[in-house]
């Protein structure tokens, strides 16, 4: 599969010199995020997605759920664009950004739509399925796991949100935690005044938390 890579200048400039916003550092630019059914992988997607809609973008998800109430793989594909609306799906090869929550479907990701650009965030938290806690499969060793999602992404930040959000009294905000460390990586042209509106609308009762998780993630990933 062939994929355009025309890619932009991450930041713009008035002709004086100061600065202006940033931009798609390509167009389409194109944001996978992967994990297991249960972990909240809609619910970033939906964030995400609203806030590029709200600051003037076209934005297109697809989703594939799988076998998702069973702990199975969940995907969305964002496509973002200045300028049209594009079709749904990611092709093989064409990823710019792989946000893993789970590290066997990072990696996995990687395989099929990873490329020597593609910059990757990792949870480096497993998830077992069935079939290991059953003791019928094996999960791989996972120092050579994210050690291999680093050898196959031209960037990568191993953000241990899950952890990070057990330390705050639920794993659920691992959620908001890398929508922060997503945001703080700078790979996006938003800002963290541009998504917290749409993080207080969508956690109305756990908001204070949520936004601490968020920031937490924006520190983890620039520190």
């Amino acid at each position: 599969m062939w994929c355009m890579r025309r890619r932009v200048s991450t930041r713009s400039y008035h002709k004086g010199g100061s600065m202006t916003k940033k931009q798609l550092m390509k167009d389409p630019l194109n944001l996978v995020i992967t994990g297991v059914g249960g972990q909240g992988n809609v619910m970033i997607s939906l964030i995400i997605g609203n806030t590029f809609v709200r600051n003037g973008y076209f934005v297109t998800v697809g989703e594939t759920y799988g076998a998702s109430q069973r702990g199975g793989p969940v995907m969305s594909h964002m496509r973002i664009s200045k300028e049209t609306q594009y079709s749904p799906f990611i092709p093989d090869g064409c990823a710019d950004i792989i946000l893993g929550m789970e590290p066997v479907e990072t990696l996995r990701m990687l395989g099929r739509y990873g490329n020597t650009h593609v910059i990757t965030i990792i949870n480096p938290r497993p998830i077992y399925s069935i079939d290991v806690t059953g003791g019928h499969a094996e999960y791989p060793d996972l120092d050579k796991l994210v050690e291999t999602v680093k050898e196959l992404s031209y960037q990568t930040w191993i953000i241990n949100a899950t952890e990070e959000a057990q330390k705050m009294g639920s794993p659920m905000f691992a959620n908001a935690i890398l929508i922060g460390a997503l945001i703080g990586s700078g790979v996006l042209p938003l800002d963290k005044k541009s998504v917290e509106p749409v993080l207080r609308e969508t956690f109305p009762k756990e908001l204070e938390a949520n936004l601490a998780a968020f920031n937490k993630g924006i520190k983890f990933v620039r520190s």
